[in-house]
């Protein structure tokens, strides 16, 4: 599972130094956190793909840890791991209760701690529960949100995709590809940590397309600081050269193209209670709102980038 990122949480050093070294020796990227609070603040930055995490904490018990994270939309589906010395039978009981996937005591065996981090990673690949780059929600758990939407009384939901992102990572290689993923996941992240609730759900469902689900009161803010914040920043991953020319040169049949550079193109699906009957309905209806929302290479206001679609 090389280069998932595993975050540990546990105040002490030494076991949190261990756990380190040995999964960073293994090509995990390794986040850590002593206090409970630091380990929510690192999963709504930094999304982690498992973590293991200890009961006993200075600040919080690692038991309300894990149960901020299940009730949060955007971090419930995180594979949890408790790592602690208690060994009671009704503490691994109430472990599990809070939403934890699996508990081990100390003294531990650290070759069965990577695998049962395998396992945890593996189940979560095979249910299609996260995309590989963002970390972030996959498919089984959007379609899942539209099932809870056909049962709410209102809502918003945005699309986002990014224009000529194919082209960008046909030229500058998957690597750049993946780090703008990685951007927008985070900027998105952060207009829903700035503006939202913790009732948002953010999904990424392939390539450069990502879904948010929020409020409606909330959606024109949300979209005017995502929109401005990626037409913003964008330009930024291109060379000064392509970013001085506004657009990209590439083969095609022979010839010499140019390509725009990528801009944001945001749907935005507004509805009522009891329009929609099915998922399938929802999904059309948002992939409808996308591809109808006007191309803004110009950077005029952010909000003439979104097309509304109203079920009444």
């Amino acid at each position: 599972m090389a280069n998932e990122r595993i975050l540990v949480v546990d105040d002490e050093p030494d076991i949190s130094n261990l756990l380190r070294v040995y999964f960073k020796s293994r090509k995990y990227e390794v986040l850590v956190a002593s206090r409970g609070a630091e380990a929510l603040e690192i999963c709504r930055r930094q999304m982690p793909q498992v973590i293991v995490l200890d009961i006993n904490l200075p600040d919080m018990s690692g038991f309300d840890v894990c149960q901020s994270l299940r009730e949060n939309l955007r971090t419930s589906h995180i594979p949890i791991i408790f790592l602690t010395q208690r060994d009671q039978r009704s503490d691994k009981i109430a472990g599990l209760e809070s939403g934890a996937d699996d508990y081990i005591t100390k003294p531990f065996d650290i070759q069965e701690l990577h695998l049962r981090v395998q396992n945890s990673l593996r189940r979560a690949g095979y249910e299609s529960l996260t995309n590989p780059v963002t970390g972030l929600p996959g498919s089984k758990l959007i379609e899942q949100q539209f099932r809870e939407l056909l049962q709410r009384d209102s809502w918003a939901l945005l699309y986002l995709g990014l224009e000529n992102f194919v082209q960008f990572n046909e030229t500058y290689g998957f690597v750049a590809g993946d780090d703008i993923l990685k951007f927008v996941a985070l900027v998105l992240g952060n207009a829903l940590d700035e503006l939202g609730s913790p009732g948002d759900f953010l999904g990424h469902t392939g390539g450069a397309d990502f879904l948010v689900i929020v409020s409606p009161e909330r959606a024109d803010v949300i979209c005017e600081s995502i929109l401005s914040r990626l037409e913003r920043d964008l330009p930024t991953f291109y060379s000064f050269a392509d970013r001085e020319r506004g657009y990209i040169t590439q083969d095609r049949d022979g010839q010499m193209i140019r390509v725009p550079l990528m801009c944001p193109v945001l749907g935005r699906l507004i509805s009522p209670p009891a329009q929609f009957t099915s998922v399938r309905e929802i999904s059309e209806a948002a992939a409808e709102t996308r591809q109808r929302a006007p191309r803004r290479p110009d950077r005029q206001r952010a909000q003439s980038s979104t097309h509304t679609l109203l079920r009444s």
